[in-house]
């Protein structure tokens, strides 16, 4: 199952190189034990490893498996970025175990503004230093598995203090038509993170 994932993951860098896209997000992966997204969320992202697992062998397969990506993400020219994501990349030290331990320029993070539930000023910080994307989500009519009231000035203040100069991608996942929601979030995001004078 591991190598299907690098395979596809290859895959897609190459899709990325043709498109002329920079940098792509990749994640650890879950284990696979929660029944669907659904429950996964309703216990905020945090899963059992499988039996006779730990998570100790989960950052050994995702440590090895990124590792073997890496040659065809230098070769196109892509960024790969390790989101913070559920599973292994659910806090800022599990995704920076990850970057660490490859320590290389192809390998960086993916930050998403949305994706810590608890103190999220302080886990960007964390991941500031490293990040090339910033992923912004927002909640225009309240989100689809939970809302966060995020302070975006207060989160651009902290990427620009790492003169961080990559992309803003916006992530709506609110469910106000996003005909009227989507220009609102740029425009948010669009006034927080304006270059600093």
């Amino acid at each position: 199952m591991r190598q299907k994932n690098i395979d596809h993951t290859i895959h897609c860098i190459e899709l990325a190189y043709d498109l002329g896209i920079p940098t792509m997000r990749v994640n650890t992966g879950t284990w696979g034990t929660s029944k669907n997204f659904d429950d996964l969320m309703a216990h905020r992202g945090i899963e059992p490893p499988l039996e006779g697992y730990t998570d100790e062998d989960g950052f050994g397969w995702v440590i090895a498996s990124l590792e073997k990506c890496l040659p065809a993400a230098e070769k196109c020219g892509v960024l790969l970025g390790l989101e913070n994501h559920w599973g292994l990349g659910r806090t800022p030290e599990g995704v920076l175990r990850c970057v660490d331990a490859i320590k290389s320029p192809w390998l960086q993070v993916t930050a998403d503004t949305g994706n810590f539930l608890e103190d999220p000023y302080d886990r960007l910080t964390q991941l500031a230093p490293k990040t090339i994307l910033v992923q912004a989500k927002t909640y225009y009519g309240g989100g689809l598995w939970y809302s966060l009231e995020l302070d975006y000035p207060r989160i651009a203040k902290v990427f620009h203090q790492q003169n961080y100069r990559g992309y803003v991608s916006l992530e709506f996942e609110g469910k106000e038509n996003p005909q009227e929601a989507i220009p609102k979030s740029l425009a948010l995001l669009r006034g927080a993170f304006a270059p600093q004078g």
